[in-house]
């Protein structure tokens, strides 16, 4: 049964799409079957990840709408994992489910038949708590949010942090904080080490010993179509994301591993 993933923060510019179509491939690799749901409407998941969102026959949007399953959407990727692409019609998407009852679930109820096909299910969200972030977190079991180490990213954070506590109370009570990410890090900056500290200080072991450098190898994959694991894996980049996934596969083990509470004898 797939952990569903939700790659989300509302600010942008701080890796999300990145971490997202990274974090994929390099589980793959592991290797792992992986489905990664482009949710955002700039397309820039489902471009990155070697497929073209103008040529798309149909969409994330087609899904959520009800008018295409997921299953039948879902296309293959070069680098081992399936991808259900998304591109700017996801915008229509979002206006024409404003009116619909359940609007909130309707991507959880489209993955729902796909979860025993995969090992892990991403979600790469859009730079805002739209409707469509809230469909993402409540279809997840659980949530990585990158961010840079500024001061401004604390903010954002705790405004997410407000909406995942609502969503548990209303829409999803498992939702899981899966990790903290810090992305595009610079060492030599001391701003950039003082939030790091503070993050670790608050978050403590959710905050992942990966630390996502800024890399240039890292940021010219997109433009290839490929991830950085498929286009420099022994780049900092792609040893950060690789490191990641291992991560992210230790926790599951350890969740699989823990005991389950005993049913009280009546």
């Amino acid at each position: 049964m797939a952990r569903i993933i939700a790659i989300a923060n509302q600010k942008g510019g701080v890796g999300k799409t990145t971490t997202a179509v990274n974090l994929a491939a390099a589980l793959a690799r592991a290797p792992k079957r992986v489905l990664l749901v482009d949710l955002d409407a700039q397309g820039n998941a489902t471009m990155g990840s070697g497929v073209d969102k103008r040529e798309l026959e149909a969409s994330a949007c087609d899904v959520l709408l009800g008018e295409r399953d997921a299953r039948s959407t879902v296309v293959s990727t070069a680098e081992d994992f399936d991808l259900l692409p998304g591109n700017t019609d996801l915008t229509a998407a979002e206006i024409q489910l404003m009116e619909v009852d359940g609007r909130e679930r309707k991507l959880k109820d489209a993955l729902e038949p796909l979860r025993g096909d995969y090992d892990f299910i991403i979600v790469d969200c859009p730079p805002a708590l739209s409707l469509l972030t809230l469909n993402a977190l409540t279809a997840a079991d659980s949530v990585i949010v990158p961010m840079q180490c500024e001061y401004y990213a604390l903010e954002g954070l705790s405004a997410l942090m407000e909406t995942i506590d609502a969503l548990r109370q209303h829409l999803n009570p498992a939702l899981e904080i899966e990790g903290v990410l810090r992305t595009m890090f610079d060492v030599r900056n001391n701003l950039a080490n003082a939030v790091s500290a503070e993050l670790t200080e608050h978050f403590g072991e959710r905050v992942f010993r990966t630390i996502v450098p800024r890399n240039v190898r890292l940021a010219e994959a997109p433009s290839h179509g490929q991830s950085i694991v498929g286009y420099d894996r022994a780049s900092r980049g792609g040893v950060a994301y690789l490191g990641l996934a291992g991560e992210v596969i230790r926790r599951q083990h350890e969740r699989q591993r823990a005991p389950r509470p005993v049913e009280a004898v009546r």
